[in-house]
């Protein structure tokens, strides 16, 4: 049995290092495969969640990510198994090229995970202490949150669209910040 160093200075066995799985893993990754209407079908389980039959192959529960959540949230969406690894199984291109039914039980996930209230007032903001406190009313109702100031809490998406994040990874959006009011931008002007 051969022996080598490990990273702290433990040994570890050469031997259980497989140099061609490795290769085979290696290129399985760096595979892009699309999944389309006529390769792929994403049905409803029993739990809410969504299964993939692909490739001959059952998926009784996928995760369904954005690749570019902010320019592109309907196109490029990354379909991967439900484990801790999360190993990318294939790329939606453009979620209408899919059929409705399973489009729109894709959009239900992907709303889940990224969701984003909008914010369409802003009653007030204080600052004190490197914190931001925001009360504001968005489109599922009155919410208060807090910020860390500078930092990217407060991020500029465009000339008028703002994402915010607060201490908790929530993430608030103002799509268009000159439908606020002018005196709800001034509460901004110190974030943005």
């Amino acid at each position: 049995m051969r022996h080598g160093h490990g990273p702290k200075g433990g040994e570890i066995d050469l031997e259980e290092f497989d140099e061609e799985k490795m290769k085979a893993e290696s290129e399985d990754l760096l595979e892009l495969r699309y999944l389309t209407k006529d390769n792929a079908v994403f049905k409803r389980t029993k739990g809410g969640f969504v299964s993939l039959e692909y490739a001959g192959q059952v998926y009784d529960r996928v995760y369904v990510y954005r690749t570019f959540p902010v320019t592109l949230p309907e196109e490029y969406i990354s379909i991967r198994e439900a484990t801790e690894k999360a190993r990318e199984i294939g790329m939606v291109e453009k979620l209408s090229e899919l059929p409705k039914d399973q489009a729109d039980m894709l959009r239900e996930q992907l709303n889940l995970r990224y969701f984003t209230p909008e914010i369409i007032k802003v009653r007030d903001i204080k600052h004190e202490y490197g914190y931001g406190y925001f009360n504001v009313v968005t489109t599922y109702g009155a919410c208060r949150f807090t910020i860390r100031m500078g930092g990217d809490s407060v991020v500029s998406l465009s000339d008028k669209r703002v994402m915010i994040t607060d201490l908790d990874g929530n993430r608030f959006e103002i799509p268009d910040i000159n439908k606020l009011t002018a005196n709800e931008r001034k509460k901004l002007d110190l974030f943005i």
